[in-house]
């Protein structure tokens, strides 16, 4: 099927690329079709709604560079993504990039998580107090491989 994407034009998106967020995201509820997308510049991601070609985020696998992340979802929202274990999850942080030149952040207080088979997604509030709306992406990375 064919999307139309504020960055990328118009672009064929296979089926099992499109992923239902239920409940939406986090300042976006009524937009719950997208599809996730691999972004010109890896490793990043793009996820693209199909319902509005303006509204797209940046993501990012959150263990690249901080491997002691940890997500505790409960056992309901995980069943409603249809994750049975950890393979079937796929967790993915959203990006700022700011206009600026300042440092590129991502939100680990909000993760996005998939259910891969069921592709249905949710984006989860952690109360984890080590993790925030603004890592440093790459002073983080920096700091992993000491």
């Amino acid at each position: 099927m064919k999307i139309q994407t504020k960055i990328m034009g118009e672009l064929d998106v296979d089926e099992r690329q499109v992923i239902d967020f239920p409940d939406g995201l986090i300042g976006f509820k009524k937009f719950t079709s997208y599809a996730l997308l691999d972004a010109p510049q890896k490793p990043y991601f793009y996820l693209q709604s199909m319902e509005l070609a303006e509204l797209g985020f940046i993501l990012l696998d959150p263990f690249l560079f901080r491997p002691d992340y940890l997500v505790d979802a409960t056992d309901e929202v995980m069943g409603t993504l249809g994750v049975t274990g950890p393979e079937d999850a796929l967790v993915l942080t959203l990006v700022t990039v700011p206009p600026n030149g300042g440092p590129v952040t991502a939100n680990l207080m909000g993760p996005l998580v998939i259910g891969r088979k069921a592709r249905r997604g949710a984006q989860i509030v952690l109360a984890d107090q080590r993790w925030h709306t603004k890592h440093d992406v790459m002073a983080e990375l920096a700091a992993s491989r000491k």
